[in-house]
């Protein structure tokens, strides 16, 4: 299909009368910002109307969009790709994507760019979601290489693991969109989704209007950026600098500790309270109960209750017996959660393959009744017959290129594959709705632990099996990666009024480049530094390969830790606490579940201070602009500060940072902060609506 710049497919009406008639209304139209009721439940009969009508057309996809998407997605992989295995540092690229975007039409001065926006920071968040699936196991094959195993990896075995992934993830989000972005509407606070939304919309509005948006993210991104940079003050306190607190730390085990970045404080506070207070309930029952009570258990015990642990409890630190053994709880709650989650959302999943199957027969009534461009997906036909070639395409590649040609364990490795990735989609996808952010490598070390084990199981052992099961895991991990970040992409797409088909559609192409980016750039370091004793640094890579070696080798898995875990999630599950929630609290470090907290109680302060409800509502709008800075500024500020470190200049005060003073100072940092954060909100007796 022919693109042209600035061109407006409208698949309703092909009259040309028609297309001028939008088109003037659409240059008479001024985008003022999302609708009130576009983060709350919606009362029984209302109706979400996005800023871009569903009834009408606007430019979306065309060679500017997927142009500088492509740009966007080969130069964020790349970076992404070379930071996170270089300095062991990944950042999320959506929301720089999105404010490059909007720099890119106001720069041009560009008329009703929203839609094409959306479509380039789709296009191009693809480079995130890849890196983190490929760098997270892909670079586990090369380091067992350098122990002297005997494996070989290609640029193809590298590249269609994270292709396949990312196209899996893809195609088996598109059935739940509906329920994720739309039934579920104002159920989930979508932080990272929200941040990105307030910055795209920043573009269409006017300078009084988007002022709030700017001074939070340059406020946030200074702060964020003096901290990374600098070492300007401890980019987190913790408990050992009281007079009490390093005893606690060393006898009982036992550490609080709290980020200070500006980012996080704004995730906070579009996660609101209620989820923050659950989560922070699950970090609290992990580091101030289990953590501590696991050294008494002693070795002996610690060892039957994860074969892979080696050596003794005694000299491990806090967080060393988080990583080590307290973790695995959260892993085996998030894998429970997901399954309830399965469960409760079988109806959509049958209706699903049910449209699929009708649609296959020819007797689908879809086509007949009128769907509103805001609404309409990818045909179900297309999503089956895509996932049934995506699998066969993979079986293909496990059969040819990973298992030597033996069937068996190529069927075996697909199996697990469309098992685990399919189950694990909402999963990934509910956790990036409630948090923001994809507990994904625990999903993909269970998903390695699963694989190593049945694989040795049906024979597959040695090197050939750490082979399969991290290329396996990579395949999993790329999947619910994408999974969980398309979820944000479609639900901006669904607040701004995108046409969820043309999201979906150009999907598939930041994918290909983004995978094949990622797949150069791997080889290349590989080449050129070398994973594994001196060379990069690969934490994730190296930690799956510290789990494979073993597996390998016959040992077992920390199973009772994880049905803890399980149990738990039945428990709250049954109580009525969101099981997902807790269990991310659980997995999630202490330092980053605290400051949520913080967030969601200023949300909950500035939202209360007036008996003027439509104040306290323009109060809480006005926050959300000012916490969607904080994140869009410390995101941008991240990215330029690994920059920095990977060329070589080294900023940082010496020792500053780790000391007492400087943790200190960040308290005092943090406070002036949340004041500032409060101030700036609560400012003006009389909020504009």
């Amino acid at each position: 299909m022919h693109l042209s710049d600035g061109e407006k497919i409208n698949t309703e009406d092909n009259n040309p009368i028609t297309k001028r008639k939008y088109v003037m209304q659409e240059k008479e139209e001024q985008t003022v910002g999302l609708p009130e009721n576009a983060g709350r439940e919606l009362k029984e009969g209302e109706k979400y109307h996005p800023v871009m009508s569903p009834d009408k057309v606007y430019p979306e996809v065309n060679v500017r969009s997927v142009g500088w998407g492509i740009v966007m997605a080969v130069l964020f992989s790349a970076a992404a790709a070379y930071l996170g295995l270089k300095i062991g540092q990944v950042f999320e690229a959506a929301i720089p994507i999105a404010i490059i975007a909007v720099g890119l039409s106001s720069a041009t001065k560009r008329k009703n760019a929203l839609g094409e926006n959306v479509i380039i920071q789709s296009i191009g968040a693809c480079s995130g979601v890849i890196v983190a699936g490929a760098i997270f196991t892909l670079p586990a094959i090369y380091i067992l290489q350098s122990k002297g195993i005997e494996i070989s990896v290609d640029f193809y075995q590298v590249f269609l693991s994270s292709l396949l992934g990312g196209v899996l993830g893809i195609l088996f989000l598109i059935p739940f969109r509906k329920y994720f972005v739309s039934d579920m509407h104002g159920k989930y606070p979508f932080p990272e989704a929200t941040a990105t939304t307030q910055v795209l919309i920043s573009g269409e509005k006017g300078g009084d209007q988007a002022r709030p948006l700017i001074i939070a993210g340059l406020a946030g991104g200074l702060y964020d950026f003096l901290v990374a940079t600098f070492g300007a003050w401890a980019e987190t306190f913790t408990s050992k600098v009281l007079p009490f607190g390093e005893t606690l730390y060393t006898k009982a085990k036992l550490m609080f500790s709290v980020n200070v970045g500006a980012a996080i404080l704004g995730l906070g506070y579009i996660i609101g309270l209620r989820y923050a207070a659950i989560i922070c309930a699950g970090s609290a029952l992990i580091w101030f109960v289990v953590v501590p009570v696991m050294p008494l258990l002693g070795d002996t015990a610690l060892h039957a209750i994860n074969p892979i642990f080696e050596g003794s409890v005694d000299g491990m630190t806090t967080e060393q017996i988080f990583s080590t053994f307290a973790r695995h709880i959260g892993i085996g709650g998030i894998a429970m959660a997901g399954i309830i989650g399965i469960i409760r959302s079988w109806s959509i999943i049958r209706s699903a393959v049910g449209l699929a199957a009708s649609e296959m027969k020819g007797k689908s009534k879809a086509s007949s009744v009128a769907v509103e461009r805001t609404q309409r997906d990818l045909p179900m036909k297309i999503i089956a017959i895509g996932v049934g070639i995506a699998l066969l395409v993979t079986f293909v590649f496990f059969f040819v290129g990973v298992v030597d040609f033996n069937i068996w364990h190529a069927v075996v490795g697909i199996l697990i594959v469309a098992v685990i990735a399919f189950l694990f989609t909402t999963v990934a996808a509910n956790a990036i709705a409630i948090v923001g952010s994809n507990p994904v490598s625990g999903m993909t070390l269970m998903t390695l632990i699963l694989s190593s084990v049945i694989m040795v199981a049906v024979g597959l052992k040695g090197a050939s099996g750490m082979v399969a099961a991290a290329i396996i895991g990579g395949v999993v991990c790329t999947a619910l990666s994408m999974a969980g970040g398309f979820i944000t992409d479609l639900k901006v797409g669904y607040w701004l009024g995108s046409t969820p088909a043309k999201q979906q559609t150009w999907k598939f192409l930041g994918t290909l480049v983004s995978a094949a980016t990622v797949g150069g750039v791997m080889m290349i370091l590989n080449k050129t530094y070398g994973f594994g004793e001196g060379g990069l640094v690969a934490p994730q890579a190296n930690a799956m390969a510290a789990v494979i070696e073993p597996l390998m080798g016959g040992t077992g898995a920390p199973w009772l830790l994880y049905g803890i875990g399980a149990v738990i999630a039945i428990v709250l599950t049954l109580c009525r606490v969101p099981a997902l929630a807790f269990a991310l609290g659980m997995f999630i470090p202490m330092s980053l579940d605290v400051p949520l907290l913080i967030g969601g109680l200023v949300a909950w302060y500035v939202s209360t201070r007036s008996k003027d409800k439509a104040v306290n509502t323009a109060r809480s709008e006005k926050g959300t602009l000012v916490a969607s800075g904080f994140i869009a500024g410390g995101a941008l500020m991240g990215v330029v500060s690994a920059i920095i470190k990977f060329g070589g200049l080294d900023l940082t005060i010496p020792h500053w940072n780790t000391s007492a003073g400087g943790q200190w100072l960040s308290l005092v940092a943090y406070g002036a902060l949340i004041g500032f954060f409060i101030w700036f909100v609560l400012r003006n007796k009389k909020e504009k609506q």
